[in-house]
């Protein structure tokens, strides 16, 4: 009776780790986030298994069911599409009735986006803030706003399609000359890391659309 958490490459294939192999090809079930996309990644590590969908639209219907399973003494997993569970990705929801339910939880160290975003921005990292993905609409600007004394070091997670917005909106809020550093595509071929002020970002990103999975860290207030 044990659920696993375990961390998928958000890139490369190759910084999948062998327990995590090992793991998948043990447990009695895996819950993925999309089915189809995690097919692909255990069929190229040989991994059949049961899977189940467990995604943002079904984790609250699905958590009793694998409780119930679990209690049974079937040990299971969680993947994500890419990165470890439960950061900006499903997860918290079931490690937290395993927790309620005495049921053990072990999180395997592996692949995230957050941390090579962070150490390769070059701005401090003794002290940091994962904010993961900013509300899209509501509640934004109150967030934001929170933000404006932060002393430690930041980290987004953006969509392409708001990078240039996010970055903005950063820039009225904390001023332009603010350092900060955004990673894309990390682990994959194409993987770059562009840094500098918010302003000299903005304008990099108004100049070269932006492609790709963002990471955002932005250095804290002086």
């Amino acid at each position: 009776m044990k659920l696993y958490i375990v961390p998928t490459p958000v890139g490369n294939l190759e910084d999948m780790t062998f327990r995590a192999i090992k793991v998948l090809k043990e447990v009695d079930f895996i819950l993925a986030e999309d089915t189809r996309t995690s097919g692909i990644l255990l069929k190229h590590f040989g991994i059949e298994n049961r899977l189940m969908a467990h995604h943002k639209f079904n984790e609250h219907q699905s958590v009793a069911g694998v409780i119930a399973l679990l209690k049974q003494g079937k040990t299971g997993a969680v993947i994500s599409d890419a990165g470890t569970p439960g950061l900006s990705d499903p997860g918290f929801l079931i490690v937290r009735a395993c927790v309620a339910e005495g049921i053990e939880v072990e999180c395997l160290p592996g692949a995230t986006a957050a941390i090579p975003a962070l150490v390769n921005s070059g701005l401090p990292m003794d002290r940091f803030s994962f904010e993961g993905f900013l509300p899209p609409k509501k509640g934004r600007q109150t967030r934001l706003q929170q933000l404006s004394d932060e002393p430690r070091t930041m980290i987004f997670y953006e969509s392409p399609y708001r990078v240039v917005k996010t970055l903005q909106q950063l820039a009225e809020l904390l001023g332009g000359t603010r350092q900060a550093s955004v990673s894309r595509e990390i682990s994959k071929i194409h993987n770059e890391t562009v840094r500098g002020t918010l302003d000299e970002l903005i304008l990099h990103f108004t100049q070269h659309e932006p492609k790709g999975e963002f990471v955002m860290v932005v250095a804290g207030k002086q």
